[in-house]
């Protein structure tokens, strides 16, 4: 991706619980949307080889691809970029989670840029997380000078919902699956 493009709008966190259903969730996406790959607990070798599947993916829908992970392992696994608290690294686009003041200074300082704020409401993914709510959320986005991606328990009503906030656009996990239950 080149840096004149502007960064998308619309995200899929990938993780576990998608199983199978993370291909269709692909499908899915709109092109130029973002998707960003987590799979934390994925063993090392499965990971990258689930990575190469869902690069060609989003190289064929011309999706963003992040790799959440350090920028050096974005770059061999040629990742548009990177996901976590990194500082900037050339010719990726950094991205990072940001539930705090402070997380969102952090992140302008290391050069991100665009924030996923998190969780906006009660999610799946972290069901122990106290969800920051639209006028929590709206603080946190107000305060942000790089775009902000509205994460946790989104949907595109829930975005609609806080399009009166300083929002640049959402992600999701369980909104793009074909079975959100």
């Amino acid at each position: 991706m080149h840096r004149r493009q502007p960064l998308p709008r619309l995200w899929l966190m990938t993780d576990e619980r998608q199983g199978e259903g993370l291909w269709a969730a692909l499908e899915r996406l709109p092109k130029g949307a973002g998707v960003v790959f987590r799979h934390y607990r994925t063993a090392a070798d499965e990971r990258r080889r689930l990575f190469g599947r869902v690069r060609a993916i989003a190289r064929r829908r011309r999706l963003v691809l992040l790799l959440a992970g350090p920028p050096g392992l974005a770059r061999a696994w040629r990742a548009d970029g990177c996901h976590g608290r990194w500082r900037r690294s050339r010719g990726l686009i950094l991205s990072a989670p940001a539930h705090s003041r402070a997380e969102i200074v952090a992140a302008e300082r290391a050069g991100a840029d665009l924030l996923f704020v998190s969780p906006v409401f009660a999610t799946r993914s972290h069901p122990r997380a106290r969800p920051l709510g639209k006028v929590r959320f709206g603080c946190l986005a107000g305060s942000a000078r790089l775009p902000v991606i509205a994460l946790g328990g989104m949907d595109e009503a829930r975005a609609r919902a806080l399009a009166g906030f300083r929002l640049y656009g959402w992600a999701g996990i369980d909104s793009w699956a074909t079975d959100p239950a």
